[in-house]
């Protein structure tokens, strides 16, 4: 049986109606009744096609053929199902109905492939992204997931506990890299770069890293109508500054740097007092590990030349920090391989945003492919890749599976 894209298209159509919004975007939130309404039909659909089950203890559900052992070693492949709100159909999605249609597709033999969905890959629930793929290689301790919190005020662990998450068998559970060959996981790009050129598939070479910042820039409150402009320390407008200089900024730093202001909350807040206070989120991106120390030198550097020539008062704090991640050349490389088989090319592309793979990636080959996004649509109900493209990236991951047999 060969890979179906009617099938695919009917796994995407499904998910989709697994939504706490319906009309208006995908809404699962992890550990939702609409996130496990996804997931079973995940596993329903693998259990028709002879695959058995199971849950690790941070709460990543685990397909294989039912004659391959669990320790036997094998290909994973895989993304997430849960979502922003009011996203895409797509996101994350992609990537998990790829490895389920191979799974049906070869039913009839047993190939050496791990379907897996990560749990909370969005952090839009808890507040922290990649909670499953982190606490299962052990980058996230336990005491870490009880202190994350979802709407409901429960933690990771509270939240998890009907869906296979285990405190007491966290470390016993960890990823066992005897266990697997490698990871490839396929996303949509969300991005325009694949959709402009034409590209319908593209290997990743590098997850860009992320830095993101929370500052706080405090001025005096007065009145609006007596005091000069000359005599104000308006913090709002410091903070603006600092703003329209970071697009600048960005641009000027090598290698794709992107750096966005996502929140900003002004403090009294009235329409009538001049701000005393301004607090903002930088999200800061980079290819290159070298590029996100340059760019955080200088990020620092214009927030503090600012507030000095303004008599304004900062303060900058890091609050996430994750390094940029190399795909492994020589699993990309099967991959190529493999769409060049099917007489098409992959050609190289970064990926802006993180993923489930930049966890895995220090621990076992990682690579990722890239399906085109249109118009770089993303975390929106807009969000559409098309069919064809989806077909062709779970051909060539079932091909460069199948390299070793040929």
């Amino acid at each position: 049986m060969s890979i179906s894209p009617d099938r695919i298209r009917a796994d995407i159509e499904a998910i989709a109606r697994c939504t706490a919004t319906p009309g208006a975007g995908a809404d699962r939130p992890t550990f939702s009744p609409q996130w496990r309404q996804a997931v079973d039909y995940v596993v329903g659909q693998a259990r028709a096609a002879g695959c058995k089950v199971r849950t690790d203890a941070a709460g990543n559900w685990h397909v294989r053929p039912e004659a391959l052992p669990w320790d036997a070693p094998a290909w994973l492949s895989g993304s997430h199902l849960d979502s922003v709100p009011h996203g895409g159909d797509f996101d994350g999605v992609a990537g998990v109905v790829i490895p389920l249609e191979i799974l049906r597709a070869t039913a009839a033999v047993t190939v050496p492939l791990e379907l897996i969905i990560f749990a909370e890959e969005e952090g839009t629930t808890f507040g922290l992204g990649m909670l499953g793929s982190r606490a299962w290689t052990g980058d996230l301790s336990a005491k870490e997931l009880a202190r994350v919190r979802n709407a409901a005020g429960e933690s990771y662990l509270e939240a998890g506990a009907a869906h296979g998450v285990r405190e007491s068998l966290l470390l016993e559970d960890r990823l066992d890299p005897r266990r697997y060959l490698g990871l490839i996981e396929a996303h949509i790009e969300q991005g325009p770069g694949m959709w402009n050129a034409g590209v319908g598939v593209a290997v990743v070479g590098a997850i860009a890293g992320r830095r993101q910042y929370r500052c706080n820039i405090t001025g005096v409150a007065n009145h609006a109508g007596s005091t000069s402009m000359r005599d104000r320390r308006d913090a709002l407008v410091g903070a603006a500054t600092c703003i329209l200089q970071f697009e600048g900024l960005a641009n000027g730093i090598a290698g794709a740097a992107v750096i966005t202001v996502g929140r900003i909350h002004a403090r009294p807040n009235a329409i009538n007092v001049i701000p005393a206070e301004a607090e903002f989120t930088i999200d800061f991106r980079a290819p290159l590990n070298d590029v996100l120390a340059e760019g955080d030198e200088k990020i620092r550097h214009l927030i503090r030349q600012t507030c000095e020539r303004r008599g304004l008062q900062h303060s900058i704090d890091m609050s996430e920090s994750a390094p940029a991640v190399g795909m492994d050349p020589r699993l990309c490389a099967r991959l190529n391989r493999a769409a060049e088989r099917l007489g098409v090319a992959a050609p190289q592309a970064v990926s802006g945003a993180l993923h489930d793979a930049a966890v895995i990636a220090p621990h076992l080959p990682t690579a990722m492919l890239f399906i085109a996004s249109r118009d770089g649509i993303s975390h929106n109900p807009r969000e559409f890749s098309r069919i064809e493209d989806i077909t062709l990236a779970a051909r060539i991951v079932q091909a460069a599976i199948a390299e070793d047999a040929r």
